[in-house]
């Protein structure tokens, strides 16, 4: 009677316990924080990286739901705007997609932070090696998958930009990317930022010798882990990044721009 009752009673516990729920994928994206300010820092931590740029007579995407569209979104880690852009959305800079030039490189002086000399190139030959170069010492390789020219450098060779204050009174919410050793992190603010807290920002805590500002009027994440999809302005050229089980040989293109 007690090895039945003893019988009975592990049955029952055994089916009230509660089934275990499947863990979200963590985010490639992390907050960090610096001089008072916060920053989200996403790491594709070796996942394929491309760029969505549109040439002359091709339609942009204008926003991450548009670029959605052109991909299969459990593939996405996340993806951020890469780069400035004119009224129509089309870079204003050297843009290569898939090693194909749609926009030449803009060696232009004029207004702006992208005529803040010196701008860069952002790049990715097709072994994965990522790397931000100024543009005066840019070449161009057949060996290049994508690049895209913004501006300014932020920091160039471990030094700041010349031409940044150390902290200046433009407060806003700005992105870019700093590399090092072919390896490639994404930065957006959370906080209002000057230009010299930025790059800073690169310098001293991500220890990125090299970065290069994207934009400050539009900077937007594509975070799906977090369920984040900013959408609160048009967007020009997008880089996306993979998730490393997505970027495995063999499973095709990942994106039509």
């Amino acid at each position: 009677m007690r090895l039945l009752l003893g019988a009975l009673l592990l049955t029952h516990t055994s089916c009230d316990r509660p089934t275990a729920k499947a863990e979200a994928p963590p985010s490639p994206c992390r907050e960090e924080r610096f001089d008072g300010s916060r920053f989200t820092v996403c790491d594709p931590k070796g996942g394929e990286l491309v760029l969505v740029a549109a040439g002359k007579g091709e339609p942009p995407a204008r926003s991450f739901a548009e670029v959605g569209g052109t991909i299969d979104a459990n593939r996405v880690a996340f993806a951020m705007n890469a780069g400035m852009f004119d009224e129509d959305g089309r870079p204003i800079g050297l843009a290569i997609v898939d090693g194909r030039e749609v926009r030449a490189l803009n060696r232009r002086e004029g207004g702006g932070n992208f005529h803040l000399m010196p701008n860069g190139v952002f790049q990715v030959t097709r072994d994965g090696n990522a790397a931000v170069i100024a543009t005066t010492a840019w070449k161009l390789n057949p060996n290049i998958r994508f690049a895209s020219q913004s501006g300014p450098m932020l920091v160039i060779g471990g030094k700041l930009h010349p031409k940044l204050g150390h902290d200046g009174t433009s407060r806003l919410i700005r992105n870019g990317v700093g590399t090092h050793k072919g390896k490639a992190l994404f930065v957006i603010s959370e906080d209002g930022v000057s230009l010299g807290k930025f790059a800073r920002f690169f310098r001293d805590q991500l220890k990125t010798p090299d970065a290069l500002y994207f934009d400050g009027s539009v900077s937007s994440l594509w975070d799906p882990a977090n369920g984040r999809q900013d959408s609160l302005t048009p967007l020009g050229p997008i880089i996306i990044a993979l998730k490393p089980a997505a970027s495995a040989p063999g499973r095709g293109s990942p994106a039509t721009p």
